[in-house]
């Protein structure tokens, strides 16, 4: 009779999605502004922070240059800076551009989102699992 052993096989590690992704509206937005800019970006820096009614609010502004920490993503021609501390935030977020009549706006579209103030202007987030983050 053979011996054999019972050794568990590795643990398949799924790939993570982006953490962040652009519509093409998006994209077009945040290129357009860039093009018209004074002074060249290094990208568009996105983060999360602390503040408003439900606890958080989400952080876009143009980044002259780029951390050494910063997860980079390039979507649609355009370069993502994400904050380190917000990563586990932000995994599977869609930025879309919407204009209405009344305004136009960047919209994120966050899976990790689990509450927002009425006035749209802060979120709850819960980070996504760690194991998540691991490539």
């Amino acid at each position: 009779m053979e011996n054999l052993s019972l050794t568990p096989a590795p643990r398949a590690r799924r790939p993570r999605p982006k953490v962040v992704t652009l519509t093409d509206a998006a994209a077009a937005r945040v290129r357009e502004i860039m093009d018209k800019a004074e002074k060249p970006y290094a990208g568009l820096r996105v983060g999360v922070k602390n503040g408003g009614c439900a606890g958080q609010e989400y952080i876009l502004e143009y980044a002259a240059t780029a951390d050494p920490l910063d997860e980079v993503v390039e979507d649609k021609g355009v370069t993502i800076l994400v904050e380190p501390k917000a990563v586990l935030f932000l995994i599977g977020t869609v930025i879309d551009y919407e204009t209405t009549r009344l305004a136009s706006k960047f919209v994120f579209r966050n899976p990790n989102e689990t509450d927002a103030c009425g006035c749209g202007e802060s979120v709850t987030i819960t980070p996504a699992a760690a194991d998540q983050d691991e490539a």
